[in-house]
């Protein structure tokens, strides 16, 4: 409204300097309006006052109109009312402005219930605040994401409804607006069964607004609530996540909130999401790897005790298979992009352990099929070779098999051959060294002798490398059929 006065000609300095300020009566969230008294240049005192049209013209009995001041009638106050809804309706922020003529003295009692009665109507100020461009898309990406959004506010219903539909909160047909009033008459239950439906709250007060996420939290739903007023930081509080917006926000926003937004941007919220679902899935995928890597492990040593075969790994040999495939792999397996489909996925639920039913039995088939290649080679070559010999073959296509099935760990549904190599490039060359490395040690005296193997040429090696393909080839078409399904 500053701005709109200056574009009139209004000089702001001057006017503080000729009409100065007597008292004020800040708004909230219970009264809906602000008030200020000036000095006016006779001498007396003038009341102006600012807030929701429909309150501040219940306070008022006479109206400014071309002829001057006359008695606000009932078609008067329809006539404006109308008025309000129209520019409402149009995702305008309305308020209605009035005055008082206080004579020269303020009252004993200087109160609002006081001051503010006998109001002449001036005029309504219509105020469109723009959404961020990144705002409707930032909501259809949570809607896809399963994240559903609800607005809260203080702004007339019509007003409110109108935002939503801009920015794709609600449609044309969605229920109407629930209104302060109305949550009023609802007891906690009813309101626990009436969120699921309803998207827009409009006129609401702070105990509404904590109302609302306590009937959310009811349904068992995992709730963030963004603010930046004093009378957001109950319900923030009351969320599971608050978040405060950094530039608008106030002091007690912050200090309530969980998280601070440092661009007051809702789009940086769902860029936070997905990062989240990101390190979530990165932090999943790295376990499983190294947990199905020591099954293996485990069903190859464990298998060839209990049938009275020689011990297929020594110790060295388990060592540098936790330091070559479980480590630099399982490192670069937490760096991995982010999946594109993990905004596109529903959450999981809240109770919900990293270690599912699904997850460990991914781990233990996983673990089988790997130890299963690794055995069959080790009882083959034992039949014709010496039990040295037997160990190299069999601790090298387990190698093998590790370092090739990190590439398909990367995704539990996308097929490897789909995910770009280049895509996580340390894991790339964590895992092209390492088999270098590998297929070194058989041709190294020294490395050979310290990891207690025996010499093996490049074509035995490359019979190796195929075989330890197998659990990922038996993986990737376990993952197609899964789609198919």
């Amino acid at each position: 409204m500053l701005v709109a006065g200056a574009k009139a000609g209004a000089d702001q300095a001057l006017l503080e300097r000729e009409h100065p300020r007597v008292m004020a009566l800040p708004f909230d969230s219970d009264r809906k309006r602000s008030s200020v008294v000036r000095r006016i240049g006779d001498g007396s005192l003038q009341l102006f006052v600012n807030g929701a049209p429909g309150i501040v013209l219940d306070r008022c009995t006479h109206v400014v109109t071309a002829q001057g001041t006359q008695e606000l009638t009932p078609a008067d106050r329809r006539a404006i009312l109308a008025t309000a809804s129209d520019m409402a309706q149009r995702a305008l922020r309305v308020l209605a402005s009035a005055h008082r003529d206080l004579g020269q003295t303020l009252p004993d009692d200087a109160s609002s219930e006081v001051l503010e009665r006998d109001l002449v109507f001036v005029g309504l100020t219509g105020m469109y605040d723009p959404p961020r461009p990144a705002a409707q898309a930032a909501i259809a990406a949570c809607r896809a994401a399963g994240i559903r959004v609800v607005m809260i506010t203080g702004d007339h219903p019509e007003t409110a409804a109108a935002i939503a539909r801009e920015i794709g909160i609600t449609s044309d047909d969605a229920q109407a607006t629930v209104t302060g009033v109305e949550l009023s008459t609802l007891s906690d239950d009813e309101l626990r069964q009436r969120v699921p439906q309803v998207a827009v709250y409009a006129r609401v007060s702070a105990a509404h607004k904590l109302r609302i996420i306590r009937a959310w939290r009811a349904n068992d739903a995992v709730v963030a609530m963004t603010g930046d007023g004093v009378n957001d930081a109950p319900a923030m509080k009351g969320a599971d996540i608050g978040i405060a917006m950094g530039v608008a926000g106030t002091e007690v926003a912050r200090q309530a909130a969980d998280i601070v937004l440092t661009d007051d941007d809702f789009a940086t919220i769902v860029v936070a999401v997905e990062e989240g679902r990101g390190i979530y899935d990165n932090i999943r995928k790295t376990l499983q790897y190294l947990l199905a890597g020591n099954t293996a492990e485990l069903l190859l040593m464990a298998v060839c005790v209990i049938i009275g075969l020689p011990t297929p790994l020594l110790p060295i040999h388990l060592l540098w298979i936790n330091l070559m495939t479980d480590g630099l792999p399982a490192l670069a397996l937490a760096m991995d992009p982010i999946e594109g489909d993990v905004m596109q996925r529903r959450p999981r639920p809240r109770d919900e352990s990293i270690t599912t039913p699904a997850f460990i039995r991914a781990m233990l088939f996983t673990g089988v099929i790997t130890a299963a290649v690794a055995m069959a080679v080790y009882v083959v070559v034992l039949r014709e070779e010496s039990v040295e010999i037997a160990r190299s073959w069999a601790f090298t296509a387990l190698v093998f098999a590790e370092l090739l099935r990190a590439f398909g760990a990367r995704s539990a549904t996308r097929a490897v051959w789909r995910m770009s190599l280049f895509g996580n490039r340390w894991l790339l060359a964590v895992v092209t060294a390492s088999i270098a490395l590998q297929i070194l040690s058989h041709h190294n005296d020294a490395f050979g002798r310290f990891l207690r193997i025996s010499p093996m040429s490049f074509a035995d090696a490359a019979i190796l490398f195929v075989l330890g393909a197998i659990p990922l080839l038996v993986l990737e078409i376990v993952k197609a059929v899964r789609r198919r399904r």
